[in-house]
């Protein structure tokens, strides 16, 4: 594995709408290079936390962000890391403990999708799914959980997904796989609450990103027209989610689930 990206010191730029509301919190979010890891990152980082994100490996995309990053948090990380490996997951909290000697905020966002029919799916996309999705939440809160529990205090935010609530036709591996971290976060909020961590949950719906913006206008119609909202969300809904649980205005909430969906899950 490649060693951890960091580029010293310098002066953090924080934007003047800023309510700082993670000043001085330490937050590791997982498969954080892209999509919605990325813009939690950001929304993180102008919100004065110093972040540190994980994906598989480097690439132009975690060197860009980093940077970006750095501009605001100057301390701020990238670490090359395999969330499925729970070994490799044990190196990423030695390398947070040696560097920070904390966690603040835990952003299991490391995913992936391999959809079909169940009668067309074969088990290496059943298991796959089910071990970077589910095993990934387990490793990280598993391996950071003593380092919580000896600060007594830490928010846990697991990324779950409309279709672990409802479910969904040809998805059968990632509808596990979301469902397993909802059961999981409210087991492990019942663990841990009286240490002073919360664990939460977002169930993200249907969010506007390159690809939903590839789908036929008849098939984006007809999502949009069962959302009560009418629209589609964006990845700043969720990370704005993520921020209000990593924040202390959520100090009295755990074991939830919280949907962005605009209602879909209604």
């Amino acid at each position: 594995m490649q060693n951890p990206l960091s580029l010293g010191e310098g002066q953090g730029v924080r934007p003047n709408n800023s309510m700082n509301l993670l000043k001085d919190k330490i937050a590791l979010i997982t498969g954080g290079s892209r999509g919605l890891g990325r813009r939690t990152a950001l929304l993180f980082a102008e919100e004065g936390a110093t972040v540190i994100f994980t994906d598989l490996q480097e690439n132009d995309s975690s060197r860009e962000l980093l940077a970006e990053l750095q501009k605001m948090q100057p301390r701020s990380m990238f670490i090359a890391s395999n969330a499925a490996d729970y070994e490799d997951t044990l190196r990423v909290a030695d390398i947070v403990q040696k560097e920070f000697g904390r966690l603040d905020v835990l952003v299991n966002n490391a995913g992936i999708t391999r959809d079909n029919l169940l009668l067309r799916m074969q088990p290496k996309d059943w298991d796959l799914v089910l071990e970077v999705n589910l095993r990934s939440v387990f490793n990280f809160c598993k391996a950071f959980a003593p380092m919580m529990l000896k600060q007594r205090s830490g928010s846990i935010i697991n990324t779950s997904s409309v279709v672990g609530v409802n479910g969904n036709a040809g998805q059968c591996n990632y509808s596990a796989s979301k469902a397993g971290i909802l059961g999981f976060t409210k087991s492990l909020a019942k663990e841990l609450g009286s240490r002073g961590i919360r664990s939460n949950a977002i169930a993200p719906g249907f969010i506007e990103t390159a690809m939903t913006q590839q789908l036929p206008e008849d098939v984006r119609k007809g999502w949009m027209e069962d959302i009560p909202l009418r629209r589609g969300g964006t990845d700043l809904d969720v990370a704005k989610t993520s921020l209000y649980l990593a924040s202390d205005l959520s100090e009295y909430i755990t074991g939830q689930v919280i949907c962005v969906d605009g209602g879909l899950s209604l």
